[in-house]
């Protein structure tokens, strides 16, 4: 769904980012889902991440909008939202594409969605800050030795409960959207290949059409190295 300046939902996102995190910008997991059902929005750019001064300004009151200062926030009328899991989830309820009408599909939805965020999440990112942040750090081998079997246990029983379905539960939901952004965004993806079946389950969630419309959109935001310089 193309982009609607005239839309009633706006996302906000940043203008720029470093290279290393270009597609894994939060704000690309609302845009997949509102792609998804096929409901325009539009965007409000914002600086840049890190404080870099890039594009428009982050307004004053950005941190009533967002506690944390991060993006997305979502506008819908007067409702603000942030955090993207509750921003997907809100999406979810629009359209039972996303989220089942039927109370035990919405619940196990949700509860894959909830456990891509607090099951699979926490254990990646330690592994991506020590490898994207602390790249100099003189014990960083040592580190990521330590945290890296974590990442593996979790994906292990994420892969025995998923065996050999094409999805979480019986259909594609708000879990399997947030599932597979959190398994792409592990920085050692050889972790994920291991398990053959998470593997396949990660290309077909990034092979459907609305995730590569969402990436597309965000690539294209944002403002090029050069303006950095």
């Amino acid at each position: 769904m193309p982009i609607d300046e005239k839309s009633p939902i706006e996302v906000t996102a940043f203008a720029w980012v470093p290279p290393i995190a270009r597609g894994f910008v939060r704000d690309l997991r609302v845009r997949w889902a509102l792609e998804e059902i096929g409901v325009p929005y539009r965007v409000r750019l914002i600086g840049g991440a890190g404080g870099i001064p890039l594009g428009p300004p982050r307004p004053e009151n950005y941190l009533a909008e967002q506690p944390f200062g991060q993006v997305p926030v979502y506008k819908e009328g007067t409702l603000c939202l942030f955090e993207s899991g509750a921003i997907v989830l809100h999406i979810g309820a629009k359209d039972e594409r996303l989220l089942p009408r039927d109370e035990h599909g919405r619940a196990r939805a949700i509860a894959w969605l909830i456990a891509a965020l607090n099951s699979i999440e926490p254990q990646s990112l330690a592994l991506t800050i020590l490898t994207v942040f602390l790249g100099d750090a003189p014990w960083l081998a040592e580190a990521r030795a330590a945290v890296t079997p974590f990442v593996e246990r979790r994906l292990a029983h994420l892969a025995a409960s998923l065996g050999g379905k094409e999805w979480l539960e019986d259909r594609f939901t708000i879990g399997d959207l947030m599932m597979v952004d959190a398994l792409r965004a592990i920085p050692n993806q050889a972790l994920v290949a291991a398990h053959p079946n998470l593997a396949a389950y990660l290309a077909r969630g990034t092979a459907r059409p609305a995730f590569q419309r969402a990436i597309d959109a965000q690539l294209a935001d944002f403002i090029p190295d050069q303006a950095v310089a």
